[in-house]
């Protein structure tokens, strides 16, 4: 986990008024130079399994993936069998984020008919998928989500990549604190870190401000590491201290903020 690894930048797409949209935003990221094209869980209340063969079709280079997977959403064999599926048939180019999925997601859940459980119990459960999806000889990269002990362990033990949610307010002192964790999980294995990040600038956001209770300029004052300066050469050089300190080689933002992200990914390499 110590070799530094080149930084990769990706965009976690949540709407999709039609498909004409969501193929014109998967061209126009890949347009921008970025690397990674997330679809959310759900996307605007449609399965993410099914745009995101969509984005691959229209794209030569992009990894697509998923931001991530609810695994109480889904039976195990037949994700392993969607996942294998996306896997051969974009050559390579799917990357599978699963997650026990975010507290509100229990509705969802109910109208597909599954159980949404306890935490624990989901993470239980999310560790029996992974034992179905490691039965597959030729499988998708793995990323897994999460900040809290028992997620991080399951992380750093089954993941190919870890993208720490932790929550918009945290600090760099309490980002040492999970990525500590992390790392005593993870000993030896070689595991990309990342970063999903809530903004980038100092400008207000109406719809975080409703969603977290607290809007960017707060978080830039309090010195979140969910927020980026926008200044392309400031952000280079917080990632690089990121990537030095913990390990972070994959940066992710909402699609709001893809210009911005570009603008960050093309002045790194002056910056070494």
């Amino acid at each position: 986990m110590t070799t530094a690894k080149p930084l990769r930048f990706g965009i976690v797409a949540g709407f999709a008024p039609s498909l004409t949209a969501w193929t014109a935003q998967a061209r126009r990221i890949e347009e921008l130079g970025l690397d990674t094209m997330f679809a959310t869980d759900p996307v605007a209340g449609l399965d993410p399994l099914t745009l995101v063969p969509a984005a691959a079709a229209v794209t030569d280079r992009l990894t697509v993936g998923t931001f991530v997977l609810a695994d109480p959403f889904r039976d195990a064999r037949h994700l392993a069998w969607q996942a294998d599926s996306l896997h051969q048939a974009t050559g390579g180019r799917f990357l599978l984020g699963l997650g026990v999925g975010h507290p509100g997601a229990g509705k969802h859940a109910g109208t597909l008919g599954r159980e949404f459980a306890k935490p624990g119990e989901r993470i239980a459960r999310l560790s029996d998928t992974l034992e179905v999806l490691a039965e597959r000889p030729d499988r998708p990269r793995l990323m897994l989500a999460g900040s809290g002990p028992k997620m991080v362990e399951l992380a750093a033990r089954k993941a190919d990549v870890v993208t720490f949610s932790w929550g918009p307010r945290t600090t760099e002192e309490q980002a040492d604190s999970i990525v500590d964790t992390f790392r005593s999980f993870a000993g030896a294995r070689e595991i990309e870190t990342a970063v999903n990040l809530t903004a980038i600038g100092d400008q207000p956001s109406p719809q975080l401000a409703r969603y977290a209770g607290v809007d960017v300029p707060q978080l830039v004052a309090e010195k979140a590491v969910t927020v980026l300066p926008e200044n392309p050469e400031a952000a280079g050089e917080t990632l690089l201290r990121w990537r030095q300190r913990w390990g972070i080689s994959c940066v992710t933002v909402n699609s709001g903020y893809a210009e911005q992200l570009a603008a960050i990914a093309r002045a790194l390499p002056a910056q070494g």
